[in-house]
């Protein structure tokens, strides 16, 4: 039976006539939600009484949308991601070492929710000895041959430890999980990353990773890193989490995906995720561009520089790989692109990277709106509540063992944080180009984080920061 509060009782803030949504109970109806203390007290057929009241007649009312994996973690990304109709960003993919010092250098308040893994690679350069890595605190996401040669050597025996050591210090300052971006470290070996799985598994602290590309493995093909990584979870029983399946299973997905459900029919603690558009992001210093000086010249046209939205040539390609930045990789199947985005157990996550100068990936803005408009309204490949379940209730319960709160966050029921998202389905799309990625998505009505607007009626409210960190479980065994 549904909670109902007496209209005589006040609110805070009544959300009035909506159809809310809730994947976890599965509700789809029309209700008035009541908001007190940044809290749900009431989803009631009946009207209720509110210090103030938002008609969401025609609208959806949701739970807010949860992105596992966002790079922008400043405030102009964090604009972009409101307008898109989330409430919490959390880099988990690359993360960030000293974990304790990324948490204090954003000073306890944002536009939205956010938080961190902790970062294999950062921490793996201050195990290694790298002068460069004192005192860093932004991961090493931005890093590839800049980092001396800790990124491509492999660790001793004694630095192992001392790189396991580092990373439960990073748990025991907050951080949720452990984010491995192998590709990046080109000089882990599998000891190296099977002793980082277990890890994991004593901790049961999920495992966050870019999986090693094909051309490592010669002759296994894009399945063998999947292979690799869900046989690490299953000697270990770490938690695993295989980030953007979309770019690295390429025209193997559906095998892919296959092994994963294989995997967790089998009892494995395995998820994955995909972002909604063909071409991917990097940094073009960083080892994934290792070797292509001797590459087709036809083969640069598929790489387009961020900052300026130009499509590189050889000689651009060197002049950038120099200087360093982000950089486009165009090149995937809509087909199998639309197929990842159709699969209702694959969490939707944006991979979005952080806006320089109105420049990114347009998948820092319009993830969330594109699956909403182009992929489920406009195409059909998904219902509306399996889309926001994978954008809701699915990240939250990923992250919930190490993050308590989550358990609070990704549904509308009573007790749950006023975390929403208030769209009109006849309206919402994504309006972000590669062209013009700082466009914000439309039909996004009204977002709250914790009970306070920082979107209403279609724009950003100014000078609010409702946005609180998210820290794993072991900071308060402390």
């Amino acid at each position: 039976m549904e909670p109902v509060a007496s209209a005589r009782e006040a609110h805070d803030l009544v959300i009035a006539g909506g159809r809310v949504i809730d994947p976890e109970s599965g509700l789809d109806a029309v209700r008035h939600v009541g908001i007190q203390d940044g809290t749900v007290v009431a989803i009631s057929e009946d009207p209720l009484e509110g210090s103030a009241t938002v008609d969401a007649a025609g609208l959806v009312v949701a739970p807010g949308f949860v992105d596992l994996h966002a790079h922008g973690q400043d405030p102009a990304s964090n604009r972009y991601q409101a307008m898109d109709g989330v409430t919490t960003a959390l880099e988990l993919e690359i993360g960030a070492f000293p974990v304790d010092r990324w948490y204090a250098r954003r000073g306890g308040a944002s536009l939205i929710n956010y938080g961190v893994s902790v970062s294999h690679q950062a921490a793996r350069i201050r195990a290694l000895g790298s002068a460069f890595a004192r005192g860093n605190a932004n991961g090493t996401f931005s890093l590839g041959e800049s980092a001396d040669d800790t990124l491509y050597r492999a660790a001793s025996d004694e630095e192992i430890a001392r790189l396991r050591q580092l990373m439960v210090r990073g748990l025991r300052d907050g951080g949720i999980g452990l984010g491995f971006g192998v590709s990046y470290t080109p000089g882990a070996t599998h000891r190296e990353r099977l002793q980082m799985f277990q890890g994991a598994a004593e901790y049961e602290a999920p495992a966050f990773i870019h999986l090693r590309s094909a051309a490592a493995f010669r002759r296994g093909g894009a399945l063998a890193p999947f292979q690799e990584v869900i046989a690490n979870a299953a000697v270990t029983g770490a938690p695993l989490h295989i980030v953007h399946m979309n770019s690295t299973a390429g025209a193997r997905a559906e095998e892919a995906l296959a092994m994963i459900r294989g995997a967790r029919e089998r009892g494995i603690d395995v998820t994955t995720e995909a972002y909604p558009y063909t071409a991917s992001a990097s940094l073009i210093q960083s080892p994934l561009f290792d070797g292509w000086d001797g590459r087709p010249r036809e083969a640069y046209r598929a790489l387009q520089w961020v900052d300026t939205g130009e499509r590189l040539t050889a000689e651009t390609f060197a002049l950038y790989r120099r200087q360093g930045g982000w950089v486009i990789m165009h090149g995937r199947s809509e087909g199998i692109n639309e197929w990842i985005v159709g699969q209702p157990d694959v969490i939707a996550a944006s991979d979005g990277i952080p806006f320089s100068q109105g420049r990114a990936h347009p998948r820092g803005a319009g993830t969330f709106a594109r699956i909403l408009g182009h992929y489920t309204r406009d195409r059909g490949v998904l219902s509306l509540m399996d889309a926001l379940n994978k954008m809701t209730l699915l990240p939250a319960r990923r992250i919930e063992s190490i993050v308590p709160e989550m358990t609070r966050k990704g549904r509308v029921r009573v007790g749950s944080d006023a975390d929403l998202t208030i769209f009109d389905p006849q309206r919402i799309i994504d309006r972000a180009t590669y062209d013009a990625p700082d466009q914000y998505s439309a039909g996004i009505e009204h977002v709250l984080v914790g009970g306070t607007f920082v979107v209403r009626d279609g724009a950003l409210v100014e000078g609010v920061q409702p946005g609180r960190p998210l820290r794993g479980r072991y900071l308060q065994q402390e």
